[in-house]
């Protein structure tokens, strides 16, 4: 009984996730590939089908398993993120009279994202261990 809660739970996440992407496909200040990120998770957990068919996706699906096989961010997707945090922070930091520990929050929080991103691999490391060969040391 449980199992299936929390198997229907992670369902129901995977499709409001997907629905978030796609409204953010639509409105360019929503983030997309987040929330299929988390949909992919959710589904991993709740329906194979479901998650294979984010996985095989042409626009989207090679970023999804880059992210989850090897932990990939492409360089592209960094430098777009970034300029996009920095856009959307820029003019309420700047511009709107927030209170100076809610402007802090907020340029915190862009720091840690930016940190985030830039400290994942822009490309699959070659010299990753494998089952055919454990000791491999990673290039990081």
């Amino acid at each position: 009984m449980r199992h299936t809660l929390i198997r229907t739970l992670y369902l129901l996440g995977g499709f409001i996730f997907v629905l978030l992407g796609i409204i953010g496909l639509l409105l360019p200040l929503i983030p997309t590939t987040p929330f299929l990120l988390l949909a992919a998770f959710c589904f991993s957990r709740s329906s194979e089908r479901l998650h294979q068919y984010l996985l095989n996706q042409p626009m989207f699906g090679h970023f999804i398993r880059d992210w989850e096989e090897h932990g990939v961010i492409p360089f592209k997707a960094k430098l777009f993120s970034t300029a996009m945090m920095l856009t959307m922070i820029s003019y309420p930091l700047i511009f709107l009279p927030f209170h100076p520990g809610l402007k802090a929050l907020a340029a915190t929080t862009v720091v840690f994202a930016l940190w985030y991103v830039w400290s994942r691999p822009s490309e699959q490391s070659s010299a990753k261990p494998t089952l055919d060969n454990p000791l491999a040391k990673a290039d990081d």
